[in-house]
């Protein structure tokens, strides 16, 4: 354990993150967590803001999960800059940095795997088969070590939410769990560390992803056939210039299943498109 920054300390294994957050529960003190891949921007900033209201200390996770990419993924490229998210972190007012290494959660003879049903079925799964799995693992052993009161993620990865809530309530895991709002720009792309690949060209047409599902959330409210809306979305995505998509899918918001017309529920559009070698995610209330 030492010191990464004013405030800010450090773990690197799971006795050591216990050790800490014994303490402060032993001291009656509640614990929030929030797991990042790093690479930290507003948005994982924003969680450690909502994480400081829920608790009375916050942990903070960076690892770059290698179980949730595939072999032709960005796992060798994905952004990797820890003494500044260290610094940020700190300046957030977190506690505590947890930090592990593959080797830590993925020691010699690991071999046990989670397979989800429900909300991981579809979308995400349809293109990425192995993601969820990679994430369900990670998520509940960060959880298992972290023994936090609350942890906070973002509704950008919107399926994922409801994919872990999901695992939560069926392994019995004894945290709650909180999702935050997406933060944007200023023009409304949703906030992502891998925005960084992206071409002030790119940038431009990534920008217009979030007003197409804004508009096709008012036609499934205004009572247009869902399949219209889903293709017509796409269909206007790629005149925008984006070179594919994956999907874009209206859903119920709970349990993510399909819908063939609009309900007395809430409801959320997803999206997935490509611009260049970079895969955009969104998704708003319906």
């Amino acid at each position: 354990m030492d010191s990464a920054a004013p405030s800010l300390l450090r773990a690197a294994s799971p006795a050591d993150l216990r050790r800490v957050v014994a303490g402060w529960h032993a001291a009656a003190e509640t614990v929030a967590f929030v797991p990042t891949m790093g690479a930290l921007h507003d948005g994982h900033l924003r969680l450690v803001e909502q994480a400081r209201l829920e608790a009375r200390h916050v942990v903070t996770s960076i690892f770059v999960n290698p179980t949730q990419f595939a072999a032709h993924e960005d796992l060798g490229t994905y952004p990797r800059t820890l003494e500044r998210d260290a610094t940020l972190l700190a300046e957030a007012g977190c506690d505590l940095l947890y930090a592990p290494t593959a080797s830590t959660m993925y020691p010699a003879g690991f071999a046990t795997r989670i397979a989800m049903d429900g909300p991981a079925l579809g979308l995400e799964t349809d293109h990425r088969p192995h993601f969820f799995a990679g994430v369900a693992i990670v998520v509940a052993k960060l959880l298992n070590q972290a023994q936090a009161d609350v942890a906070l993620f973002g509704e950008k990865d919107y399926q994922q939410l409801r994919v872990i809530t999901r695992l939560v309530a069926d392994l019995d895991i004894p945290t709650r769990i909180v999702g935050v709002p997406t933060e944007r720009d200023g023009q409304g792309l949703a906030l992502s560390s891998r925005n960084a690949y992206l071409s002030e060209g790119e940038l431009d047409i990534a920008r217009r992803l979030n007003g197409r599902l804004a508009a096709a959330a008012a036609r499934v409210r205004a009572g247009d056939p869902i399949d219209a809306v889903e293709q017509e979305t796409g269909a206007a995505l790629l005149v925008d210039g984006f070179a594919s998509v994956d999907y874009v899918a209206v859903r119920d918001a709970e349990t993510l299943n399909p819908l063939k017309a609009a309900v007395d529920r809430p409801m959320r559009i997803l999206a997935a498109a490509w611009l260049g070698r970079t895969r955009l995610i969104d998704n708003m209330a319906a």
